[in-house]
């Protein structure tokens, strides 16, 4: 609950600062209606337009729910509705009683859901709800405009809400595009996918096909992991990253993998020579929010440098399939991929600075950030480098008297010829 209110009070601090912006792209998948598959729910938020932040899709990790926000309506609106929402369902309200809150607000839109509460979207919005029937696998995907649409508790599918932002070349594409990604999220919840993967590749599709593609994020509804800032902008009043596009470079043969944009100086694996494989954005969405045997969450702190973050955990993800949770291995692993030039900007790292929880799957790893704009760490050389800078020193005092020489060396020449 305190992290949620922190939430919201970084949205109210958002929105007093950015421009006003919505999601126009909002979905929430259910595949597993008991909440035992810990892939078994998940939601996600786009938009062609700027400050997709992650305050977008808020999720509560206790009581297991997400509210996605978007509409018309002006960003305060939108904020009151949220917290009214976020309120009532803190309270047991169902996911359509706070879905409806956003038709008491003009112009705001609610997607609410949960594995437990079912999903149901209210105020302003163009939308479908997807049904699988478990006994016969009969898809059913039902369009819905405004008032409130409910999947209900206990039942497999989805709600995808989808329109065009005014100046996305794709304008006009909302209404074929949402109804063809329902009718393939429906098959791929009648197929046994995972919820997570089937975020993902709804996603992508949409962000593809319709233009709406910039981050925004998603949320896994049962392990309560998020995408966090992985798509979102990292200045306000711009865009965040565009799920369509690639996003890194990975090794299957070795684990070795690298993020965009360091990673488009790659067409082979430099530690093993394999092929390497390339992630696109919603791809990489799917893997974060995707509980496996191997996953681990990790985060990153000291640095902001571009491709830091998603480069430092497929390193970590690497060393943990292979050598477990042991931080003196991790450090290694992150220190030959700063030796080798896939981590920048930052300086070697200790087991001091691996923070390991085992039992959560996390690691966290604190940098740091190199002085000026050094790219990588000083060599670690079998001599003083302060001799190396007085040798600089004298090199270059020697340089500049071999150039005055070369200079005056006709007037010099006259001169000692007279004397």
């Amino acid at each position: 609950m305190r992290k949620l209110k922190v939430s919201l009070v970084f949205f109210v601090i958002l929105l007093l600062t950015m421009s006003s912006a919505a999601a126009t792209c909002n979905i929430v998948v259910i595949t597993d209606p008991s909440g035992n598959d810990p892939n078994g729910a998940a939601a996600g938020s786009m938009s062609f337009a700027d400050n997709m932040f992650q305050s977008t899709f808020l999720l509560s990790r206790n009581n297991n729910f997400a509210v996605l926000s978007g509409g018309t309506g002006s960003s305060d609106t939108r904020l009151d509705s949220i917290v009214e929402a976020v309120a009532n369902l803190q309270n047991n309200a169902s996911a359509s009683s706070a879905a409806s809150i956003a038709s008491q607000y003009k112009g705001a839109r609610l997607l609410v859901g949960g594995p437990n509460i079912g999903a149901a979207i209210g105020g302003s919005f163009d939308a479908y709800v997807v049904t699988v029937d478990d006994a016969t696998n009969q898809i059913k995907v039902t369009p819905y405009t405004s008032g409130i649409a409910t999947l209900q508790p206990g039942q497999k599918g989805a709600i995808i809400h989808l329109r065009n932002t005014e100046g996305n070349p794709y304008y006009g594409t909302a209404d074929a595009v949402r109804k063809e990604t329902a009718m393939n999220i429906g098959k791929m919840i009648r197929d046994g996918y995972p919820a997570t993967t089937i975020l993902s590749e709804a996603m992508g599709e949409v962000a593809k096909d319709s233009g709406e593609k910039y981050g925004g994020g998603g949320v896994n509804l049962v392990s309560g992991i998020s995408t966090s800032d992985m798509f979102t902008p990292k200045e306000m009043n711009d865009t965040g990253y565009p799920m369509d596009e690639e996003y890194s470079k990975v090794c299957d043969d070795c684990g070795w993998a690298i993020g965009y944009p360091s990673s488009e100086a790659y067409d082979k694996c430099p530690i093993c020579g394999a092929d390497i494989r390339t992630v696109f954005a919603y791809e990489a969405l799917g893997n974060a929010l995707t509980v496996s045997p191997n996953a681990v969450s990790v985060s990153v702190y000291g640095s902001d440098k571009p491709g830091l973050a998603s480069t430092t955990k497929e390193i970590v993800e690497a060393s943990v399939a292979k050598n477990g949770y042991d931080a003196s291995t991790i450090s290694d692993s992150i220190n030959r991929g700063i030796d080798n030039g896939l981590l920048m900007g930052v300086d070697h790292v200790e087991p001091k600075d691996i923070n390991v929880k085992q039992g959560s799957k996390a690691v966290g790893v604190y940098y740091k950030a190199l002085p000026g704009d050094r790219s990588s760490p000083a060599w670690d050389l079998p001599i003083d480098g302060n001799i190396l800078t007085v040798l600089g020193s004298i090199q270059t005092a020697v340089g500049i008297i071999l150039i005055l020489l070369v200079m005056f060396r006709s007037r010099l020449l006259k001169s000692f010829q007279e004397r």
